[in-house]
């Protein structure tokens, strides 16, 4: 019974100790307060508003300054995800392992950050900024996949964000772009994340960071908002990096008698590019049919109705009237396409890492190369990568569809961010290999500008003579099947460099 009791006090005093250890940081809006993670000497700030909630009469504006709190908050629970719908158990839902998130809501401009040198200014660890995807309508930044411990653990402070979503984050309309200052309106998903950069720029040295080396990377719709802050003026001087992850490249000009080669899948949401007054229009057109005809009424609405209106609009009249949830060009926080600021020079002249899965959402692959091109003609350097793991799977999870089989869209996050404990998937130990070789080379950008670290190595940037991808495959003595059945066959023993045509 003494043993016991010995035990317990000295569990106890241990767990005491790590909380004595994560110190109280003096930042906008007032003091916070960490905890351990589960990597010893990590710790991890959760739920830390940078913005005040955009709800009421701030909903549809852009970000406002933190509401201040009194005493110390606890940064121990993440904060709410932007408004969505609900995630059932099946396809992604399986996949990612929805349901431990914070009740969805408007009210979701919280951040997280991971860090090991907390309080310590003088520290200046690099900076990465991780925007979560999910179609610019779902998702946030506190998925089991984006833990980011091991990037703490390899001195990178990672901070991931929630942002306004779908008609919450993009919804345009004309009266709000008269009472705008700049008379323009949607992309608040998009300031959302600027502001998150603005909110590093001022408190990211009180957690060891430094101000003046952060990354951005985001992945799917989160590689969207990167290209799109890329573009940007008003992110300008507030990143040094930028990482594009299964977002495409730019389009590839026609050869005589073919036609362009998209650098994006081709399906409505992404080639359906209205002009910011076609869209207002259109949103106004749905909601005065609602009898939501005013600023006061769209603002009063209920969150569910404004969620919905747009699908019943469609249900009813029988039309396909397409109201915004993504970024658009709207002459303030984007003034022209990716493509366009690519092509003539105006992009922000910072190092690149931009790639795909080998099972993606189309072969992303000419377009990628084609930017790395362009890129090459400006001076600029940019490391293109491909991931061609197909994920293993034992068939404990029927619910698993084609979608989710191979190296398919996303498949690549596990490895990313070394988070393959929280999946259900039986990886091997070439899985946890590979990971740490991709989480390496990620934090490596963050720190050096280069994947292969401060000296160099193997990964040279893609270029017009060498178009070099990166292959990321498993180690060659991981010899297994796939789940198709298929042997997978030896690869060289290491990620490496590939050579491909784009034809």
């Amino acid at each position: 019974m003494k043993k016991i009791l010995l035990g317990f006090s000295l569990m106890m005093s241990c767990l005491c100790g790590q909380a004595q250890n994560s110190p109280v940081l003096t930042i906008e809006g007032g003091q916070v307060k960490g905890v351990s993670a589960e990597i010893p000497g990590v710790y991890v700030y959760k739920g830390i508003p940078y913005a005040a909630p955009p709800i009421g009469d701030l909903r549809w504006k852009e970000p406002q300054p933190v509401v201040a709190w009194k005493g110390v908050k606890m940064a121990d629970k993440f904060g709410h995800p932007g408004y969505q719908a609900v995630h059932y158990p099946g396809g992604y839902t399986s996949e990612w392992g929805y349901g431990d998130e914070s009740p969805y809501s408007e009210d979701c401009l919280y951040l997280n950050v991971w860090t090991k040198a907390p309080g310590n200014a003088s520290k200046k660890l690099p900076v990465a900024l991780w925007i979560h995807g999910g179609g610019f309508r779902e998702g946030w930044g506190s998925e089991p996949e984006f833990d980011g411990q091991e990037w703490a653990n390899k001195d990178v402070v990672l901070v991931s964000i929630n942002y306004r979503l779908g008609i919450f984050g993009f919804m345009t309309h004309p009266e709000l772009s008269a009472e705008s200052p700049h008379r323009v309106s949607g992309n608040y998903g998009i300031l959302d994340q600027i502001q998150s950069l603005k909110w590093i720029k001022e408190n990211i040295a009180q957690f060891g960071g430094d101000p003046n080396n952060v990354t951005i990377f985001g992945q799917s719709a989160g590689a969207g908002s990167v290209r799109t802050i890329c573009e940007s003026p008003l992110a300008r001087g507030l990143f040094h990096k930028a990482v594009i992850m299964s977002g495409g490249g730019i389009d590839v000009p026609a050869k005589d008698g073919e036609a362009a080669k998209s650098a994006t899948p081709t399906n409505r949401f992404f080639t359906y590019n209205p002009t910011l007054q076609e869209s207002e229009l259109a949103t106004k057109k749905v909601m005065d049919w609602a009898g939501l005809t005013d600023l006061k009424k769209l603002r009063q609405a209920a969150t569910e109705v404004m969620y919905t209106v747009g699908h019943f609009y469609n249900q009813v009249t029988k039309e396909d009237v397409f109201l915004q949830g993504r970024p658009i060009v709207d002459g303030y926080v984007s003034m022209q396409s990716f493509d366009k600021a690519t092509r003539d020079g105006s992009l922000a002249d910072v190092p690149y890492m931009i790639g795909y899965t080998l099972n993606d959402m189309g072969n992303m692959a000419p377009g990628i190369a084609e930017f790395c091109k362009v890129r090459q003609s400006k001076g600029g350097k940019a490391w293109a990568y491909e991931f061609a793991r197909p994920l293993p799977d034992d068939g404990s999870r029927p619910e698993v569809t084609n979608r989710l089989r191979g190296a398919f869209h996303s498949s690549d996050l596990w490895f990313v961010f070394k988070s393959l404990k929280h999946c259900w998937r039986p990886w091997t130990k070439g899985d946890w290999d590979l990971s740490e070789k991709m989480l390496t080379a990620w934090t490596n950008f963050a720190k050096y500008s280069d994947p292969n670290g401060k000296q160099g190595g193997e990964w040279t940037p893609c270029t017009e003579q060498n178009p070099n991808f990166m292959l990321f495959k498993l180690d060659a003595n991981d010899v297994e099947k796939s789940e198709m059945g298929a042997p997978i066959k030896p690869q060289s023993g290491r990620p490496f460099l590939i050579t491909r045509t784009h034809e």
